[in-house]
């Protein structure tokens, strides 16, 4: 899918309302093969982003995880780290 969108789930702190719409926006985008709607398909393609927002919130609110959170700057770093070997930039 998207390669945007990045897992919300067990971060401390929690996902932000900005994440999830970003998320959702992300997503609607990706399935409706457009950036930007036609003003023909504004209003469906904002429904939408409010719908996959509002499940996207409803998901991570009853996720339950035994694991401990992880920290967003530690997985940021890991992430530079597989991408500059896997760019060859290390």
């Amino acid at each position: 899918m998207c390669r945007n969108i990045r897992t919300l789930h067990n971060f401390e702190p929690p996902a932000t309302t900005d994440e999830v719409h970003g998320a959702a926006l992300q997503y609607v985008r990706k399935i409706s093969g457009s950036a930007q709607p036609s003003q023909a398909n504004a209003e469906a393609f904002a429904r939408a982003v409010d719908a996959v927002t509002d499940a996207t919130r409803r998901l991570l609110d009853e996720l339950v995880t035994t694991a401990p959170a992880k920290n967003r700057e530690v997985e940021a770093a890991k992430a530079r780290e597989r991408a500059a070997v896997r760019y060859g930039t290390a």
